[in-house]
């Protein structure tokens, strides 16, 4: 089976910056016909505006997708653009600090909409778009396309500052599990990344501002280093890809090792 995408349509959403962005570019390097999507439409004509002008492979689009308008027209302007729809990456996400005891925090909600509700709003209507294109086609030997989703080791770890970042990333989790079984009879494989400490942008600024961290992260991975942006992206473009063709509900770890570790700290009193 090939690793290649090259030729396939993907939408990356969450690409105007950080993450979703180097999955975008990589995507579009690897030959794919790339929709960057971000609500930040100043941003993504900023990082790629120039490159959509002179690449036919890439175009972007700017918008709210936690509006249902949105996705309508995010898939409208995508098969416009190339047709189809071979592969959907939900890399946008947000993390919010939490206060576990404030009954007015509303950063669970907040990030439940962002994380969860708008990737899956996105999911149903590409799979949908998926299904559609696989009927008229006559190829039943290979996936009718795929959908991975961005989640985190947040999701396994216990980290009370974090609250509603945890429980986004575990409700992304099981909503991989549950598309991958109700897609099934449809070829569409749906699978997810649950990465660690990623050098993204936000991260590099954080370092800046607390030189401890870097040697700190280091010493809880087994791996002892912090993962590139593209390495984040090659295990996306294999659950991509028909090298996964037979993976699907699966939650790739990429952490370097870090959660094989049992970090005991006492809690605070």
């Amino acid at each position: 089976m090939s690793y290649s995408i090259e030729g396939r349509t993907a939408i990356v959403t969450g690409a105007a910056h950080g993450l979703g962005l180097a999955i975008a570019r990589h995507f579009a390097d690897q030959g794919a016909n790339v929709m960057f999507a971000d609500i930040d439409e100043a941003r993504l004509e900023q990082e790629v505006g120039a490159e959509a002008a002179k690449e036919d492979n890439i175009n972007y689009f700017g918008g709210d997708l936690r509006q249902k308008l949105t996705v309508a027209n995010l898939l409208s302007a995508t098969i416009d653009a190339y047709d189809r729809i071979d592969i959907l990456v939900n890399a946008a996400r947000q993390c919010l600090p939490t206060d576990p005891l404030a009954a007015d925090d509303g950063s669970v909600e907040e990030l439940l909409q962002q994380n969860l509700f708008s990737g899956l709003r996105l999911s149903q209507a590409v799979a949908r778009r998926m299904i559609a294109q696989a009927e008229k086609e006559d190829n039943t030997d290979r996936s009718a396309g795929a959908i991975v989703n961005l989640s985190s080791i947040a999701a396994q770890r216990t980290q009370p500052q974090l609250m509603a970042y945890s429980i986004s990333a575990a409700a992304v989790d099981q909503m991989t599990r549950s598309l991958a079984v109700a897609l099934a009879a449809h070829r569409i494989r749906v699978n997810a990344v649950a990465f660690g400490s990623v050098m993204s942008a936000s991260l590099q600024t954080q370092i800046r501002e607390n030189a401890d961290w870097r040697s700190d992260i280091r010493g809880h991975t087994p791996l002892g280093r912090i993962a590139a942006p593209d390495e984040l992206a090659e295990a996306v473009q294999f659950l991509s890809s028909e090298a996964a063709s037979f993976l699907t509900g699966q939650i790739l770890t990429v952490d370097g090792g870090r959660t094989l570790l049992d970090a005991v700290a006492a809690p605070a009193h």
